[in-house]
């Protein structure tokens, strides 16, 4: 729990202003919109304690010493039972120009372009809102006939623990269009 008011106390700290990953929403369904979602180079760990080591890579805690701008969203999936989080690298990297963690834990690399199927939500994220908008993503899925690449959610958060209004939090799942 300490630890993931840490984690939505930074995302405060650092998130509001900064920039945001890319996409084109392709299509709106209701409350679904689907979406395309270029090449990114992205941060991920999925040791313990992954938002500090995360902040710590961008804080300079990589081989060339370079603080990194935080980004959003943070994106938080589960693999082989791991909790993983993600930060999206600034646009102006690529392969050819990253900053190489120090941590050995800490994987960087350029995401592969995809489609998605987003819903967005507000207020504080929690286990059962993200489960409930992820069965209502499923379902809008299944109602338009739209293949599932990947029925792993992907949460993305965009807000602090401070700010109360207009928050963003969003479920995804990669669809094939």
């Amino acid at each position: 729990m300490i630890r993931f008011v840490i984690l939505l106390f930074s995302i405060c700290m650092f998130s509001q202003g900064y920039e945001t990953q890319k996409y084109e929403v392709v299509k709106t369904l209701g409350d679904i919109e689907l979406r395309f979602y270029p090449p990114a180079m992205k941060a991920k760990v999925s040791a313990g304690g992954n938002f500090s080591r995360l902040f710590r890579y961008i804080s300079g805690n990589n081989q060339q010493g370079e603080k990194i701008a935080m980004t959003t969203p943070v994106q938080m999936t589960s693999q082989n039972n791991k909790n993983v989080m993600e930060f999206i690298l600034p646009s102006k990297y690529n392969e050819n120009n990253f900053a190489v963690p120090n941590d050995k834990n800490i994987t960087v690399y350029s995401s592969s372009p995809g489609h998605y199927a987003a819903i967005r939500f507000g207020g504080y994220s929690n286990s059962e809102k993200i489960k409930k908008h992820y069965s209502i993503l499923l379902e809008k899925i299944k109602e338009n006939n739209l293949e599932i690449v990947d029925n792993q959610p992907i949460v993305l958060s965009y807000n602090s623990p401070y700010k109360v209004f207009n928050r963003r939090n969003e479920v995804l799942i990669e669809v094939k269009l």
